[in-house]
């Protein structure tokens, strides 16, 4: 049976963790569907453990694109998604016209960085019929200007901004949040506040579910994951700093 946003959306109702890994290709996108992993991405991540850049910030939409439509050539039941890369939804319009071009090349949903500073553009892609999934704590497309990949959620301010950004993101209708590198006791707390999934990655282990760079859950990257992880049986894991 295909696995859709409702089918993921369920799955928190039930009690149910949400393994998700991400997919590149044709045979990575085979193989973890195969395996029975509920949600694949088309991460921008690509830029770092395919492309070789030092980090997300220089993925084009060209390029995801064609790994969109090499993972969609699977035909996998998982859920497949891809991120809206770098620079692709500074604008309203931007945003549903590159939303656009990652469905047409297989994306059943797309994800983006950002809370309400982006609700206007979270809004018109859904509006558009493109379901979406949003992306809280870390933002890696963010790691210039914030000099590196920091925590979020252990200042008063940070704690207050997610649960906020997370509640108007479920307003707004997105079908699950990614929360990267937030404080285990600020996910959990949010985890509890919204209706909708929250993925994991960094996080602890009381989100919805979690999400892994498959390349790190396999160890075949030359560079170190910034994330310990621990796998288990039930198709969980946890993560840790």
């Amino acid at each position: 049976m295909k696995i859709t946003v409702e089918t993921i959306r369920a799955m928190k109702g039930r009690g149910e963790k949400i393994a998700a890994l991400t997919a590149y290709d044709f045979p990575m996108a085979k193989l973890l569907d195969e395996a029975g992993i509920p949600l694949l991405l088309v991460g921008d991540s690509l830029g770092m453990v395919v492309l070789g850049y030092p980090d997300t910030t220089q993925v084009t939409m060209a390029e995801m694109e064609h790994h969109v439509r090499a993972a969609a050539r699977a035909n996998p039941k998982a859920l497949l998604g891809a991120d809206l890369p770098f620079n692709s939804y500074g604008t309203v319009s931007g945003a549903v016209e590159n939303a656009r071009r990652l469905a047409a090349a297989g994306a059943e949903f797309v994800k983006a960085e950002g809370g309400q500073a982006i609700l206007p553009q979270i809004q018109a892609i859904l509006a558009a019929g493109i379901p979406f999934c949003g992306h809280l704590g870390m933002l890696p497309q963010h790691v210039r200007e914030e000099g590196g990949y920091h925590i979020k959620g252990k200042k008063d301010a940070e704690h207050q901004a997610l649960l906020e950004d997370a509640k108007a993101l479920t307003e707004a209708g997105v079908f699950a949040i990614v929360l990267e590198l937030v404080t285990p006791p600020v996910a959990k707390e949010v985890s509890e506040a919204i209706s909708v999934p929250t993925i994991g990655i960094g996080s602890g282990p009381d989100c919805d579910g979690q999400i892994l760079v498959t390349p790190d859950l396999t160890n075949n990257y030359s560079k170190p994951p910034y994330l310990s992880f621990s796998f288990s049986t039930n198709k969980t894991w946890v993560l840790s700093l």
